[in-house]
């Protein structure tokens, strides 16, 4: 709840609240289709269309900007899974891998290769996770995690998760889609290239191309190869997967990774950001090779210049470096601070700004939610010459 008084809201008045975000998110009838042509970031009818149902009704009412919402419900668009099966997935321990079914038996949403899920932990943490099972298994649904210990404690805890425990998840949405050469792309053969635990969403992508006969190939990095998630199943598909680890041939350059790769070939990279920043200035400019891209970390601050947030509940004043987001610098003095997806689209760090210009850097919001004083404080920052913003904090 943010602000408010004790939380006793008018019945009328929670009825017009609806009313005016039933208006703003327009619910999606089933997969949105892919971008054409592999733009960098999506387009804005496909990014519309994976934030259509949002995933909480308490993140929905936080961004409405009102001070006196009432306490909010239980959060809906969620089903508890079972976990029926956990297992290793790479001989050094550090990655497992979860398999879910409906606790009641049901079978499960549609998705698409590249699709994720949001994962709601007994903590309050919500982290978002690849499938990487098989898009054509309406029963069950497989992620895998890499624990990083020191992270922001969401691996550690579904690290800690056991066979037959119960967890929430929100519907598969989708922002690294796979349009089919032939169908959606103009592309004729694909080049995959992932980094460690960066082969999530490949992996079903691997499988369609397989199953429909496309020209495919896989450059596979990591540090070792007891490092590497899956690599028994990646192996069975021979000679179009070439796995390059640190410790055998040393760090992969873009030239090693691209090799073969040229006009008529669509790229679809996950992994460390070091490895994505390589392979995009890999591809030469005037090339029209289609470039898709999934990242698992933050958003590198771009053009950004330091300022100062003071949280008005305490009057802190926190340094935000040019080279920081708001969101890292809030939780140097709030670890608690809720967040997700990193990148300007899930909505979990919205905060109420009550002094200074925000320098608007999410496609999530829409302008009123803006007009009422909202931000993403993952991506959005201070204006240039705005040297402070005041959080409702």
């Amino acid at each position: 709840m943010t602000g408010g008084n004790d939380g006793a809201t008018p019945a009328p008045r929670r009825r017009s609240l609806r009313r005016q975000l039933s208006g703003l998110f327009k619910p999606y009838p089933g997969e949105p289709p892919p971008g054409l042509y592999g733009s960098h970031r999506p387009d804005l009818l496909i990014r519309l269309a994976g934030m259509a149902v949002p995933h909480f009704v308490s993140v929905v009412m936080r961004l409405g900007g009102d001070k006196e919402l009432p306490e909010l419900p239980v959060a809906v668009n969620r089903t508890p899974m079972r976990i029926v099966d956990r297992r290793r997935i790479a001989t050094d321990a550090d990655v497992v891998a979860l398999t879910l079914t409906a606790s009641d038996g049901a079978p499960l949403p549609t998705w698409h290769a590249g699709a994720h899920i949001d994962l709601h932990l007994a903590s309050g943490r919500t982290r978002q996770y690849s499938l990487c099972g098989d898009p054509r298994n309406a029963r069950e649904y497989r992620i895998a995690v890499r624990r990083i210990a020191d992270g922001g404690g969401g691996s550690v805890e579904v690290h800690g998760l056991n066979v037959g425990q119960i967890v929430d998840i929100s519907a598969p949405r989708n922002a690294f889609m796979m349009p089919v050469p032939g169908s959606g792309s103009r592309a004729d053969k694909l080049r995959f290239i992932a980094g460690g635990i960066g082969i999530t969403p490949i992996l079903p992508m691997v499988g369609l191309a397989e199953r429909v006969g496309l020209s495919w190939s896989l450059r596979y990095t990591g540090r070792h190869r007891d490092s590497l998630p899956f690599l028994d199943e990646l192996l069975a598909f021979g000679d179009k997967v070439q796995v390059r680890t640190d410790d055998e041939h040393g760090a992969p350059d873009a030239a090693e990774l691209l090799d073969g790769v040229d006009e008529r070939t669509a790229v679809y990279v996950c992994g460390p950001p070091a490895m994505i920043e390589a392979v995009c200035r890999g591809i030469p400019n005037d090339w029209a090779t289609e470039l898709h891209i999934e990242r698992f970390s933050a958003l590198p601050v771009v053009d950004g210049t330091p300022f100062e947030v003071e949280l008005a509940r305490t009057t802190e004043t926190v340094e935000v470096a040019g080279d920081q987001s708001v969101l890292t610098a809030l939780r140097g003095v709030r670890p608690n601070l809720a967040y997700s997806c990193q990148q300007g689209f899930c909505g979990t760090c919205v905060q109420r700004v009550l002094a200074g210009e925000v320098e608007h850097r999410d496609t999530t919001l829409t302008d009123r939610q803006r007009e009422l004083g909202q931000m993403l404080v993952c991506v959005s920052r201070a204006k240039s010459g705005c040297g402070r913003l005041v959080l409702d904090l």
